[in-house]
């Protein structure tokens, strides 16, 4: 009896894809009219998890487009799945957004790392302070992901201060969070955005114990 051929896997996609010319060239224009310049460049593969920081304004996402786009990709974003719908969802998905289940019986790091599994090219841009507003410390799902893909964490910024963007130091997450996140603060030090005093302290629960956390922890401030 003849068994029949195995079914090949689907083929990747590329979820988030190289900027055209034109949004490289109204990115030009727009870094030029405020006097912006970018620093770094796009890792080999374009597979990672992009912390965006810092996250203190809306005009973080014009600025953040534009960096990036000037670097040549076009990221890509989580959202939930509601905001999918018709008649908007084609237009969301071509933004660059991706569409999760945030209920409670799901597990949106196991979805977005399945997101990773199926795509050839995905510069996912998180901000774990997930606020433009400050919070006590940093969500840490982007780490999660990270870790669970096997993909490197990009260290991207937007310094108001030096009207600079771009791509700085690269993670690749060991597990040793405490350890990790140091080297992540270490880049971010003196790196303002637009509202200083907005800034969320770069610091993961994760970095302490559980018996620690539980009973107060050293906490964002030492």
């Amino acid at each position: 009896m003849t068994m029949p051929p195995a079914a090949s896997p689907p083929p990747l996609v590329t979820t988030s894809p190289a900027a055209g010319p034109l949004a490289r060239a109204l990115a030009r224009a727009w870094l030029w009219f405020f006097g912006w310049k970018v620093e770094g460049a796009l890792p080999p593969g374009i597979k990672a998890v992009a912390i965006a920081y810092p996250h203190t304004t809306n005009w973080d996402m014009p600025f953040m487009l534009a960096v990036a786009y000037r670097l040549g990709v076009r990221p890509s974003w989580l959202g939930k799945r509601q905001i999918f719908r018709a008649p908007f969802g084609g237009f969301m998905r071509w933004l660059g957004g991706i569409p999760v289940d945030r209920s409670a019986r799901t597990n949106m790091v196991a979805q977005v790392v399945e997101c990773f599994a199926g795509s050839e090219r995905l510069f996912l841009v998180i901000p774990p302070s997930a606020t433009r507003h400050k919070a006590a410390h940093w969500k840490s799902g982007f780490y999660h992901i990270a870790r669970g893909a096997g993909v490197p964490i990009l260290c991207t910024f937007l310094d108001y201060t030096r009207k600079a963007g771009g791509i700085g130091t690269v993670v690749h997450p060991t597990g040793d969070v405490r350890a990790d996140m140091d080297v992540i603060r270490a880049f971010y030090q003196g790196i303002e955005g637009r509202y200083p005093a907005n800034q969320t302290p770069i610091y993961l629960p994760e970095e302490d114990p559980p018996r620690t956390r539980a009973a107060g922890g050293r906490g964002p401030g030492g």
